[in-house]
């Protein structure tokens, strides 16, 4: 039997905890006899094997990090930020010579939403008023010359090359999962051009990991997480990188849960060696 530490935000909490996807892992892990649970901030140190990081912030603090390393393995550990500016093989300026579309995202991972879902406890704790939410959502512009100069100045956005994959009139975006050891890749097709759990049709396509990608989650040290892709015009494109994926709305489905029970096995030769 081995201890899985869980290290979440200190302002997350037992609600928002069970609607990560990692909440689905850890009954995985309890079934097959381990002990798997959330620790919520570093203010004490809870023993035990294996510590995956997992606060829902795109740049996470140092000071979990280092409180992560205390563990004799610490998963996700290495990976500090995943600010779309920091790995987006698309990013255009303006003049760039790019001739095709364009779409305008949030900087921040989820929209900046778990940012300010933080911050609004933050305020409730010190007493203040909640303040006024921002939402980025995705833009689509069919050329460079018609997005907003201030899109380009606002560090809360990026501005990318769109470069969707195609099959017929339907949107196709490719998932790596990541858990330990295991990386498995599976592919959503959407008549929307944003494709997720929410807009994707029914059936989730089990396929070959694209090894460009997988080459990627090494670079950028992904442990744990998930990582979006295309493959466009012969070129494996990163869209995504999530190191806190939510459950999602396939979570209830069996073949979800059969693909996850599969995944949280990724974390047992870690346990082993």
């Amino acid at each position: 039997m081995a201890r899985i530490a869980i290290l979440l935000h200190e302002l997350d909490d037992a609600a928002s905890y069970a609607g990560y996807a990692i909440a689905v892992l850890a009954e995985f892990w309890r079934e097959d006899g381990h002990e798997a649970f959330p620790v919520y901030g570093t203010a004490r140190f809870v023993p035990a094997d294996l510590a995956i990081v997992h606060v829902d912030l795109s740049v996470v603090p140092e000071p979990y990090l280092a409180f992560a390393r205390r563990y004799p393995i610490a998963l996700n550990a290495g990976i500090a930020d995943i600010r779309r500016s920091t790995y987006s093989p698309g990013l255009l300026r303006p003049g760039d010579p790019w001739r095709g579309g364009v779409i305008v995202k949030s900087n921040l991972n989820y929209h900046g939403l778990p940012e300010q879902r933080f911050a609004q406890r933050e305020r409730r704790r010190a007493g203040l008023p909640p303040a006024r939410l921002r939402t980025l959502r995705y833009r689509f512009f069919r050329n460079l010359e018609q997005v907003p100069a201030r899109m380009f100045e606002d560090a809360a956005m990026v501005v990318e090359k769109f470069q969707p994959e195609r099959e017929g009139e339907l949107y196709c975006v490719r998932n790596l999962n990541c858990v330990g050891d295991y990386a498995g890749a599976t592919r959503l097709r959407s008549r929307e051009p944003v494709v997720n759990s929410n807009t994707c049709l029914p059936g989730l396509e089990d396929i070959e990991a694209d090894p460009r990608i997988l080459a990627v989650r090494e670079r950028l040290g992904l442990d744990y997480g998930k990582l979006d892709y295309v493959v466009a015009n012969g070129e494996a494109i990163l869209l995504d990188v999530n190191k806190t994926n939510g459950a999602g709305g396939l979570n209830a489905t069996p073949e979800m849960r059969a693909l996850r029970r599969k995944r949280a096995q990724g974390l047992y030769k870690y346990l082993r060696s």
